[in-house]
């Protein structure tokens, strides 16, 4: 039995833990991270759909419209009719046009799942990427990807040539850009990783990230009119902390000192689509605290994937809230695939399974910190997924499909026999002007 006072310490040490993990990196909490925080949480209210199957049935019927060889897209978008290899409704949009880098503003239009209302900076103009150094953190160069993610108001963010940038420190991203690397091969490796904290309506589209590594801290620039202290960062190859509308797409990941993609605290609507993760342990975490209750409003779809080689667990890891895996590709793992605390409702659809030669790791999903009598009541369910190698998904709670979600939330998904297919093209592509991409 634990002492009164002992209780109170406990009381007051997790209090100043949960302040710790809320202000994440952040050295100084001050009068502007403070206003971004509080927007931040008001826009994540409003990204929050309280009827999140909705959007999974619309991600459902746009695949089935694209393999059923339909001509007509979600927004009526006209399509190229020539040879392309895209496969699923959301490559679909943008990749079949030979003009696509007259038409780059084209891929907002094209998001699917809960991030679908993210449309980045296509309100903006044109910022191109010329200077591949990152030397000043507090005064970053025009010309350099740290000066253009600070900038005030929409941006669309592109790359004059092949680049790999090493960042010195996190690249803190503020609200309502696009990163797009298309057409160029850019890397962001042996330096830190990227930062979207307390900032919406963000899309990372096309990047190379390996060999991330923890960031000293020290002072950054986090906007054209805020330098602030900054703690250690994490490793993370991209984390999202606090924020709401963000879509990644036909990244390429691997080798990160800590997660490859982590979305924590508050973090909702988002769409982690067409890419292609390899050698790493930790993949991807949703949800950082079994104690932090407000990821009950985190809503993630995880769809169109390839985890490939060298994969150990977390693909991903979720707790508390909504997430929506489909139409997935799992060729390998060592631990699990699919793991979760704290009731979250996962719904794996039309996803394949290769289990390892590991006797001891075929089931695909992993419940933590809970006895049977617990978790049976979370809701896991698995529909139209291929397991093959002896891999099982062990469902849990109310199988019965509930309609709740709109439409343009959850993505319809085909059988796992199509994943192949849907699949083929995931990670960083090598976009050439004047050829569909």
């Amino acid at each position: 039995m634990v002492a009164p006072t002992s209780r109170a310490m406990l009381g007051v040490l997790l209090t100043l833990s949960l302040v710790a993990t809320a202000y994440a990196d952040i050295g100084n909490f001050d009068d502007y991270w403070k206003s971004r925080a509080a927007k931040a949480e008001k826009a994540a209210a409003k990204a929050f759909d309280p009827n999140p199957e909705n959007v999974t049935d619309i991600l459902n019927a746009e695949v089935e419209q694209e393999l059923s060889g339909s001509n007509d897209t979600r927004r009526n978008l006209k399509r190229y009719t020539g040879p392309c290899l895209a496969t699923n409704p959301i490559d679909r949009c943008w990749r079949c046009d030979p003009n696509w880098a007259k038409n780059r503003k084209k891929l907002a239009d094209c998001a699917l799942g809960f991030g679908w209302r993210t449309i980045g900076g296509k309100l903006g103009p044109f910022y191109v990427v010329n200077d591949s150094s990152d030397s000043d953190i507090t005064e970053p160069k025009p010309g350099t990807l740290r000066h253009a993610v600070i900038q005030k108001g929409p941006l669309w963010i592109t790359f004059s040539t092949n680049m790999a940038i090493r960042l010195t420190q996190e690249l803190i991203v503020s609200s309502d850009k696009t990163i797009d690397a298309r057409g160029a091969n850019v890397q962001i490796a042996y330096g830190a990783g990227i930062t979207l904290q307390y900032v919406q309506n963000v899309i990372i589209h096309g990047l190379r990230i390996h060999h991330i590594v923890m960031g000293s801290g020290g002072m950054i620039r986090d906007s054209v009119d805020h330098v602030g202290l900054r703690t250690m960062s994490d490793g993370d190859g991209i984390s999202i902390f606090g924020s709401s509308n963000i879509w990644i797409d036909h990244v390429s990941m691997s080798n990160c000192q800590d997660g490859l993609i982590d979305a924590i605290m508050g973090s909702t609507a988002i769409t982690i689509s067409n890419s292609h993760f390899t050698h790493h342990n930790d993949v991807m975490l949703f949800g950082a605290s079994d104690g932090y209750s407000n990821d009950q409003i985190m809503q993630v779809t995880v769809a169109f994937n390839h985890f490939g080689q060298g994969l150990v667990q977390r693909m991903p890891r979720c707790r508390w809230g909504f997430f929506h895996v489909v139409n997935n590709d799992y060729t390998h793992w060592l631990m699990y695939a699919i793991g979760g605390s704290q009731h979250p409702i996962i719904i794996s659809q039309g996803n394949r399974f290769i289990a390892p030669p590991n006797v001891n790791a075929k089931e695909v999903t992993k419940r933590e910190y809970s006895p049977e009598s617990v978790w049976k009541t979370w809701t896991w369910r698995s529909e139209g997924d291929l397991m093959m190698n002896g891999a099982f998904f062990v469902t849990s709670g109310d199988q019965r499909k509930k309609r709740p979600f709109s439409k343009m939330d959850m993505i319809s998904y085909r059988e796992g026999t199509y994943v192949t297919r849907m699949t083929r093209m995931s990670g960083a592509l090598p976009c050439f002007i004047g050829r569909p991409c």
